[in-house]
């Protein structure tokens, strides 16, 4: 299982129009179960990273920090590019 820590950056945290281009992302590594959890959860209270539904519910603010969790072939790869959308201000744009 590989894992990847962001902080995320926008300034809405985790909602609406952030969760979904990040949600979309996610959705397109249709071989991987991507799961997203706040820093401080344990590893089996982690969310689907493909749900927006999840990452909202999940609360994360501006300034938070997430661990991303994946396993297969291209997982390191997923989780870097999805680190860089999270670690994106998306309300700057």
């Amino acid at each position: 299982m590989i894992e990847r820590t962001a902080t995320i950056a926008s300034t809405v945290g985790l909602h609406a129009r952030p969760a979904a281009i990040f949600a979309e992302a996610a959705a397109d590594y249709e071989n991987l179960e991507i799961t997203i959890a706040a820093e401080s959860d344990p590893a089996d209270e982690a969310l689907d990273a493909t749900s927006i539904l999840s990452l909202m519910s999940l609360g994360a603010s501006h300034g938070d920090t997430v661990v991303l969790r994946a396993e297969g072939e291209g997982a390191e790869q997923a989780l870097n590019h999805l680190a860089h959308i999270l670690e994106t201000n998306h309300d700057a744009e």
